[in-house]
């Protein structure tokens, strides 16, 4: 072979290059398996996210501002204790009756007075001509009502003069006509005269029968008239005692006997009507008053006990009186001593008190806390055994008092619960504890 046919069969072979490439094919992955696997992916971001990210009824808070007891089997003494003020057992209070000027003043403020013991001495000079022209006008009308009775009195006299005229002129008439009787049937009396006595006997006894029929009816006028007049009578002297008693009411009395407190006016003082002057304590004996939260309001009855420790010793008291007013969220009741009362008791003196609503008994106790003003008492905070986090838990609780909480149900011994406060935390059903640095 020549050289020139050998250039021209390897220009040809090159030029193909036939028998010496390959076609390579590409494999795609499947669409589905991409969906899938972008789903997957997705579901993973979820749960991770629900898993660790803070949720809406949940919150982290610091332990150390969170204060947690054990629920503990114990005896619950089911009482009250009382913040109670030392007040008078019994005090009148002094109004002035009619307004007037300060005159006299008899006695200081402080000093114990008797009952009907002058006070002070009021002047009015309105009042007293007032009063003068009421008495002026009462014992007129009093003088004509007499005289009314006596015009009376001097009727019903005549009435009985008339009455015993017409019995005399009818006895006489009746002997005249019985002794002429017999002797005008022998003829010895003219018919005239006979007649004439007839006629006169007559007159005397229908006479006599109208003016009893009179002096009957102006009786029971007379009767009722007089009845009116001696109730007027009643009414005006009563009026006139008013109008008296208004002048005497000038002159301030103590009412009952007693340490006078609050009497302040001074001479030369104008003093309203109604305006109150000052009180009247009774003298050694003292009460007690207290507050008490509306809460216990149906369970604090009259005649129930409660007990003081004063001087280092117990003394015992009852219920006097519940006031159910409402003011404040608070009721007031009265308690009175059992005995004698301590003599280093002062009226002011605030006294720690404790009233017992009922007896003790054995029951499952929480300590008393915060947490029941902002619940109720209808649910808690329980600690789980970690010790790391809390859980909202429904329970039912029943009495309570200063250090404990009856646990009806919901709790058992040896749990843990939060009685702090649940400010802030009220709309939560989860707690997560932070560290305590």
């Amino acid at each position: 072979m020549s050289l020139v046919e050998l250039r021209q069969a390897n220009r040809s072979e090159a030029v193909s290059g036939g028998n010496m490439d390959k076609v390579v094919v590409r494999k795609r992955i499947d669409k589905r398996l991409l969906i899938g696997g972008a789903a997957a992916g997705i579901l993973l971001l979820i749960i991770f996210f629900w898993l660790f990210a803070p949720r809406s009824d949940s919150q982290s808070v610091n332990r150390s501002r969170l204060a947690i007891a054990p629920v503990e089997q114990g005896v619950f003494e089911d009482f009250l204790p009382l913040r109670a003020r030392v007040t008078p057992l019994v005090t009148v209070f002094l109004d002035a009756v009619e307004g007037g000027r300060v005159e006299q003043l008899l006695v200081e403020d402080g000093a114990k007075v008797v009952q009907g013991q002058p006070l002070a001495v009021l002047s009015n000079a309105d009042l007293q001509l007032s009063t003068l022209a009421r008495q002026t006008e009462v014992e007129q009308q009093l003088n004509n009502m007499r005289s009314q009775e006596l015009a009376l009195a001097q009727v019903r006299s005549a009435n009985m003069r008339d009455l015993n005229q017409a019995e005399t002129d009818l006895a006489k008439a009746r002997r005249q006509y019985n002794l002429q009787k017999p002797l005008a049937e022998r003829g010895f009396v003219s018919s005239k005269i006979f007649n004439d006595t007839k006629d006169d006997l007559q007159y005397q006894t229908q006479r006599l029968a109208i003016l009893k029929r009179s002096i009957a009816t102006d009786e029971a006028l007379q009767t009722s008239q007089l009845a009116q007049l001696r109730a007027s009578t009643t009414s005006l002297n009563s009026g006139l005692a008013i109008a008296r008693g208004s002048l005497s009411q000038l002159n301030l009395r103590a009412p009952v006997s007693g340490q006078l407190s609050g009497f302040s006016i001074q001479l030369g003082q104008s003093v309203q009507q109604g305006e109150r002057i000052g009180q009247i304590d009774s003298a050694g004996r003292n009460k007690l008053e207290a507050d008490v939260d509306e809460f216990y309001l149906g369970r604090v009855a009259v005649g129930q006990t409660a007990s003081a420790d004063i001087d280092g010793t117990t003394h015992k008291m009852r219920v006097a009186k519940v006031y159910p007013q409402v003011r404040n969220g608070q009721f007031k009741v009265d308690l009175v001593f059992l005995g004698a009362e301590p003599k280093s008791v002062q009226r002011g003196q605030t006294i720690q008190a404790k009233l017992t609503l009922g007896d003790a008994s054995r029951a499952v106790l929480i300590p008393n806390g915060a947490f029941f003003n902002d619940t109720g008492g209808n649910w808690v905070f329980v600690v789980d055994k970690s010790g790391n986090s809390a859980t909202r838990r429904q329970v039912q609780l029943g009495r309570r008092n200063n250090d404990f909480i009856e646990v009806l149900d919901g709790l058992k011994p040896g749990e843990r619960v939060i009685t702090s406060s649940y400010s802030g935390l009220v709309d939560k059903d989860h707690l997560t504890f932070d560290s305590d640095d």
